[in-house]
């Protein structure tokens, strides 16, 4: 009996092949991008949760800070989760990474290789993560501090096919190194990424050997330069764990008292900040609701299609029932033909979501991959098919085998609802999603272009900047070099990257400063060009000369002045670390990190021992000529590194590259939902010429033009379109409003952005209806009347 259901299917499939096309083309679409979205949400949820011990583990950070400058810091004190671990018998494990963005040059016989993606770390990394060591000892991974443990992939490229254990590598022509472990490559989902690792006993040796202030790796409660990971008992709640650590970092450094302790699950670190505050889980529920809403679109393609047809099938129906078909039968067959159907979409969806995926990670900046063998892309492929056909063939099948024969044999056919209102409904719902989708393309494409555009309050216009590894002592004598290129315009330098200066401090004092109060700082060290070199503003005072005494001097942005509360700044006293001075300048506020963020209290001082990265101003057109003289004096006095450069509008434009990927992808689900969408309304307007066929060919016989046949059939599709519209504006205003919050500087969200959204939604939606329009109102109404 199945086999005879399976026939009779088929050949329903082919006799209606426009109609099946329709329905196979949007469902193959509507899967296959589904899918591919899905795949994408998998991925970003499964983040660091192959660990076994995930559940117990917590990464800590620190809250810093008082009042508005208050931050929070991933990073924390070396000694705190080793005391912790000592202390407190909640804590069953801790392990510390020092992540190195440095270049170090590694040699082995007469092989080079520059790595800039080390860490040093605790050996009981290996125990506490499940990083699988292929080969080496999980135990004591080190042998000592000149140990190295190498990933699969950077030790068949540093030995080949040679067993590398034991084997000596040198780093920088200085230290060597015996390989101990070969890891297997880090997974992709992993927050801890890198190449190499190496013993943090390495890191602090080289340290605290040479310090005469007593600090060490036990005591040193001033740099936060460590992520460090909690094992907590088994079972063990977070309770007030946070404040003990607290406590034992108030005994070792008593006037901190600004800090705060926090605790983020591992499995969570990803998508959340460890207040509890959202991060990339965002992005994943817009990505879930956009996955399922064109899976809605392909299902409403199918149901509106398969109900508009059931009068066709009427009488199909009713002789079926006649002879004896019982109710159960008839919905069994309905439910085949419509499970062939996705059988057919399902095989041609996994053939595009196979050709999707290398352009998919090209945008959306991932390595997902297509593996068959996996059962968790079975999970993500079954439970959307499976729920996509239970959505499009209950409602169908259910009404298709309810009806009473005597009535449909006189082609009255009706249902326990209005089901041409039913469907005007489903296809309200389409474009409602539809016009959604378009409305947030323009908001996040306006936002974007708001963001390059603003006035950041410095000028980096053909700019290109580079670290000054090993040439830093040689500063004047490359600046005086490169002014004479062709292609060079200006040249300075600074201790940080313009565009995102990045660290911060509240080791800071100044006259009225409160009791207890913490100033978190942005400190930048400048030379005397740096500022006119970047046409930056100076609103009160005056800038560094560039002589000795400007190492006791400081320049404060607006918004630093304004939080310390100075009056009169200029010849106010200050202090940054140990560093004792006074306040010459005030510079006005300029954008130095993401417009997600306000800008932040900074500081700005002349210690030319800290300014390790170059900037150089080109003419543009002779860009080339600047970057390869730059590259002959990185030769000449650090010939051995690989010489990296990089625009700052490039730098700036990867801030926002989240954004521009999400933008994109918008543009391309949008038109993804207005493909299917049309695909629906071209068959039901396919469906409504062929019913109303001899109505066409009565009215064009009484005298109707085809202007008047055309506005006929389309005005009942049109106003569908439009009550979508109505309903989606609200809506898309409500969400791109809520995504818009993100960002300290935005732009206001208008209404022709909503116009401008409806009416491309509506003009494809009229050429798509106006198609059958034209081509029933030009049939010739003879045979028009003739065939019905």
């Amino acid at each position: 009996m199945i086999t005879n259901y399976f026939k009779i299917a088929w050949r329903n499939l082919l006799k209606n092949r426009f109609y099946s096309l329709i329905n196979c083309t949007g469902l193959t679409i509507g899967l296959g991008v589904g899918i591919l979205i899905l795949l994408w949400v998998q991925d970003e949820l499964s983040f660091d949760r192959f660990h076994r011990q995930s559940d117990n583990i917590f990464k800590l950070e620190n809250r810093v800070g008082t009042g508005s400058s208050q931050q929070i810091w991933t990073s924390t004190a070396a000694p705190i989760g080793i005391l912790g671990k000592k202390e407190l018998p909640e804590i069953k494990d801790a392990v510390r990474l020092f992540r190195n963005n440095q270049y170090i040059l590694f040699t082995y016989k007469d092989k080079v290789f520059n790595e800039n993606n080390s860490s040093f770390t605790d050996p009981n990394l290996f125990s506490v993560f499940d990083f699988k060591l292929i080969k080496g000892d999980s135990r004591k991974p080190f042998f000592d501090e000149n140990s190295i443990i190498l990933t699969e992939t950077t030790a068949k490229k540093y030995f080949g096919d040679e067993d590398p254990i034991g084997k000596i590598i040198s780093a920088n022509d200085k230290v060597s190194f015996m390989v101990t472990g070969i890891i297997q490559d880090l997974p992709k989902n992993s927050s801890i990424q890198a190449d190499l690792f190496l013993p943090i006993s390495r890191l602090f040796k080289n340290m605290y050997s040479r310090r005469q202030d007593g600090r060490n790796s036990d005591n040193d409660f001033h740099q936060f330069d460590y992520s460090t990971y909690l094992l907590l008992q088994p079972g063990q709640p977070v309770g007030n764990l946070p404040d003990k650590l607290r406590n034992i970092h108030l005994r070792n450094k008593a006037d901190d008292t600004d800090v705060a302790y926090l605790l983020q699950p591992l499995a969570k670190m990803h998508l959340y900040r460890s207040d509890g505050s959202e991060k990339g889980i965002e992005t994943v529920r817009m990505f879930i609701i956009i996955a399922l809403l064109i899976l809605g679109i392909a299902c409403i393609n199918y149901v509106n299609l398969s109900t508009a047809r059931s009068i066709l099938r009427s009488k199909e129906v009713s002789m079926r029932k006649i002879v004896g078909a019982a109710k159960i039968q008839l919905f069994l067959q309905f439910l085949i033909e419509t499970t062939l159907l996705f059988l057919l979409a399902t095989l041609f969806a996994l053939v595009l979501l196979y050709l999707l995926i290398p352009v998919y990670n090209q945008i959306a900046g991932k390595e997902l991959v297509i593996d068959f063998t996996s059962y968790r892309i079975w999970e993500v492929i079954g439970l959307t098919i499976g729920g996509t056909l239970i959505a499009s063939s209950i409602y169908p099948a259910l009404l298709l085998s309810s009806f009473d024969p005597m009535k449909a044999l006189k082609g009255k056919v009706s249902g326990k609802i209005n089901e041409a209102l039913f469907r005007k409904g489903l296809v309200v719902v389409q474009f409602s999603i539809s016009v959604m989708l378009i409305a947030g393309t323009f908001i996040i494409s306006n936002q974007l272009k708001y963001i390059r555009s603003k006035e950041l309050g410095y000028d980096k216009t053909h700019v290109l900047s580079f670290p000054m590894y090993g040439i830093g002592k040689h500063y004047d004598a490359v600046k005086a070099d490169l002014m004479n290129k062709p292609g060079i315009n200006a040249i300075t330098r600074g201790s940080s990257n313009i565009v995102q200066l990045g660290s911060q401090t509240g080791d800071n004092e100044w006259e009225g400063k409160e009791a207890g109060e913490t100033l978190m700082l942005r400190p930048m060290a400048i030379d005397k060009d740096f500022m006119p070199f970047f046409k930056m503003q100076l609103l009160q005072g005056a800038n560094f000369t560039g002589s000795v005494a400007d190492s006791l001097h400081f320049i404060l942005n607006e918004t630093a002045v304004k939080a310390a509360r100075i009056k009169d700044p200029i010849g106010k006293k200050f202090r940054l670390w140990n560093f004792s001075g006074t306040i010459i300048g005030v510079v006005k506020d300029f954008h130095f990190e993401s417009m997600k963020q306000k800008i932040e209290p900074a500081i700005f001082s002349y210690y030319p021992d800290y300014m390790n990265r170059i900037y150089i101003k080109t003419t543009g057109e002779d860009a080339a000529k600047a970057i390869g003289a730059a590259e002959t004096s990185w030769k000449q006095y650090n010939g051995q590194f690989p010489f990296s450069y990089a625009f700052l509008d490039d730098t700036f434009n990867d801030m926002y590259k989240s954004e521009k990927q999400t933008g994109l992808l918008f543009n391309i689900f949008a038109s993804i939902a207005i493909l299917i969408s049309c695909l629906g309304l071209f068959g039901l307007a396919a469906y409504t010429a062929q019913i109303r066929t001899r109505e066409i060919g009565v009215r064009k016989v009484l005298g109707s033009s085809v202007t008047g046949i055309i506005g006929l059939l389309a005005k009942d599709f049109i106003k569908m379109v439009l009550i979508g519209i109505i309903i989606a504006v609200p809506i898309a205003w409500y969400a791109m409003d809520k995504w818009l919050q993100d960002f300290a500087y935005k732009i206001d969200i208008q209404w022709p952005v909503f116009a401008l959204s409806g009416l491309l939604a509506l003009t494809v939606a009229l050429l798509t209806v106006s198609f059958q329009s034209i081509k029933a109102a030009l049939m010739n109404p003879v045979k028009s009347l003739k065939s019905e």
